[in-house]
């Protein structure tokens, strides 16, 4: 019989998808499910707030399954933080991606609802844990993640010349966190309430007058 599902801290439901039993669950979804209920909690209420317990609690799990696969509370953050890497921006990982992917691929996880999962991974890479551990492993993670989107944009590593390309990234990523940051966590008028169309294109403009060296070949 399938567990019942628990609740999670908005009262949306669980985290745990419906496939997840108390015996012989399959690690690869109960991982899923951990991944997906450490990274609202961590998002919402911080690092050293959230507890090992409330993070099973909502994938409908035992905690000792945290120790099991991710080691940790640490090792479990710096699992969720590579998983927003990965699923916000997966083709950033490939040499042949353009530019014009990457900003759809950003366009399409930051215009979303301000409670949407995807804004909630990028929140995550914002907001500062109080642990040291912890802010180091967030903070790799953002230098890789806009490594990642500067090298789409045709920055290399130890080239002089294009080296401009990082900063604009770093300023693509500052933005795109900063407006999650105000639509989520201070909903400021009217951006809070704004539709993803009317979102869209002047966040489009932004990023590609930053990042399409089509429009500023020389940088």
């Amino acid at each position: 019989m399938a567990k019942q599902a628990a609740k999670t801290p908005d009262g949306a439901g669980s985290v745990a998808d419906d496939e997840l039993v108390r015996s012989g669950r399959d690690s690869d979804i109960t991982r899923r499910a951990l991944v997906r209920a450490a990274r609202r909690r961590f998002a919402t209420e911080g690092y050293r707030a959230t507890t090992v317990r409330h993070i099973a609690a909502d994938a409908g799990v035992n905690v000792a399954l945290i120790n099991r696969y991710f080691g940790s509370k640490e090792g479990l953050f710096e699992a969720c933080m590579s998983r927003t890497v990965d699923e916000l921006d997966p083709q950033t990982r490939q040499s042949a991606a353009s530019v014009d992917e990457v900003i759809a691929r950003l366009l399409a996880h930051v215009v979303q609802a301000p409670n949407a999962d995807d804004p909630l991974q990028l929140l995550l890479l914002l907001r500062s844990s109080g642990d040291e551990n912890a802010d180091a492993i967030r903070r790799r993670t953002l230098e890789h993640f806009t490594e990642q989107l500067a090298a789409a944009a045709g920055w290399t590593p130890g080239d002089p010349d294009s080296q401009p390309l990082l900063l604009r990234a770093q300023m693509a990523i500052a933005l795109m966190l900063g407006l999650v940051m105000l639509r989520t966590a201070t909903e400021v008028q009217p951006l809070a309430s704004s539709s993803a169309q009317q979102l869209t294109e002047p966040l489009e403009q932004v990023l590609r007058i930053l990042l399409d060296t089509r429009i500023h070949p020389t940088y």
